[in-house]
């Protein structure tokens, strides 16, 4: 299949673009940001079936020009992912990039005969339902509240709005705190998971000191990747809404103390009483996201429990510790 990412040079794009290529695709990733070195180095491989357009979100005209060129499959994972201080600063951009800027693309897809969009939300969507809930399904009422969870909430309504009036076949997967390869901080993106900070303090040789045991039904960018994968290549998804997710709870500060472990001279901890912190925790505990549709539907589910994850992205970042 021909698959163009956008937004996809950011940490999930990149474990998407890692998955589709292996699995035998050609993708092209457009994003404004550049492919950082160590990825341009990790795709060298792949470099017959794999290209970078850069280009802004914004750019319609850009756009429609590329997606002229004829795809099996979009993936809508440009966004900005926002805290309570990129919020403040600028609650408008958030839903200009989120949402408006995703309408161009769909209209295009429609205009040029994509078959299948797969718009990348997030488990935000169901916001304060998250703490009413033992278990998040597809099927439970949202209740988003901040405007980045408003935003993706939003997205995907205005995707499967576009499939009912105009026939395509689009869907959205909604995402439960991924982390791993590839994960970086930045402008537009202030809420960096806390396996991302804690291997931060790791390689600044610091203990990782946390101010909570972060408990979440945390999800390994590879794992994610495979399950949206999964979705482009499926013939005819009987849904337009799948969570992605490892289905069960555990805590960071667990994983941390696993893959410290890994390393003689690590420590990951609580902090005690009066104890500062750089590691910050993004929102507050919620329900796992339940994921019987995408295991009933295609047999998927998560192959990286807490420990495996953290034996897997220490392979990982033995090679690649530069990049955090």
């Amino acid at each position: 299949m021909k698959i163009v990412i956008f937004g996809g040079t950011g940490f999930v794009g990149l474990n998407l673009a890692e998955a589709l290529l292996a699995r035998g695709h050609d993708v092209t990733l457009y994003d404004r940001s550049p492919l950082p070195p160590a990825a341009q180095r990790s795709l060298l491989d792949f470099r017959e079936r794999f290209r970078i357009v850069q280009g802004d979100i914004t750019d319609a005209a850009g756009i429609d020009t590329l997606i002229a060129e004829g795809w099996d499959a979009i993936v809508l994972g440009a966004a900005i992912t926002a805290g309570d201080d990129l919020e403040r600063a600028s609650p408008a951009r958030v839903l200009e990039i989120n949402v408006m800027a995703q309408i161009p693309i769909l209209q295009a897809a429609i205009r040029h005969g994509v078959r299948r969009v797969v718009n990348l939300s997030s488990a935000s969507a169901y916001g304060a339902a998250g703490q009413r809930h033992q278990v998040l399904d597809e099927e439970t009422a949202c209740d988003p509240v901040s405007f980045y969870a408003i935003s993706k909430f939003t997205s995907e309504r205005s995707v499967a709005r576009h499939a009912e009036l105009f026939g395509g076949d689009f869907l959205s997967v909604r995402l439960s705190a991924v982390f791993g390869p590839w994960e970086r901080a930045g402008a537009l993106r202030d809420t960096p998971s806390l396996q991302f900070q804690i291997l931060a303090a790791f390689a600044r040789g610091e203990p990782a000191i946390m101010p909570g045991p972060g408990l979440k039904d945390w999800t390994y960018a590879v794992d994610a990747a495979e399950a949206v994968a999964v979705l482009i290549e499926a013939e005819r998804p009987r849904h337009r809404l799948y969570n992605i997710s490892s289905g069960a709870a555990w805590s960071a500060l667990q994983w941390g103390e696993a893959f410290a472990a890994l390393h003689p001279g690590l420590h990951c901890r609580l902090a005690v009483p009066g104890e500062s912190t750089v590691i910050k925790l993004h929102g507050g505990d919620r329900a796992p996201l339940s994921v019987a549709r995408m295991a009933d539907e295609f047999g998927w589910r998560a192959r990286f429990g807490c420990a495996e994850s953290a034996a897997a992205m220490n392979a990982w970042w033995v090679q690649h510790k530069e990049g955090i």
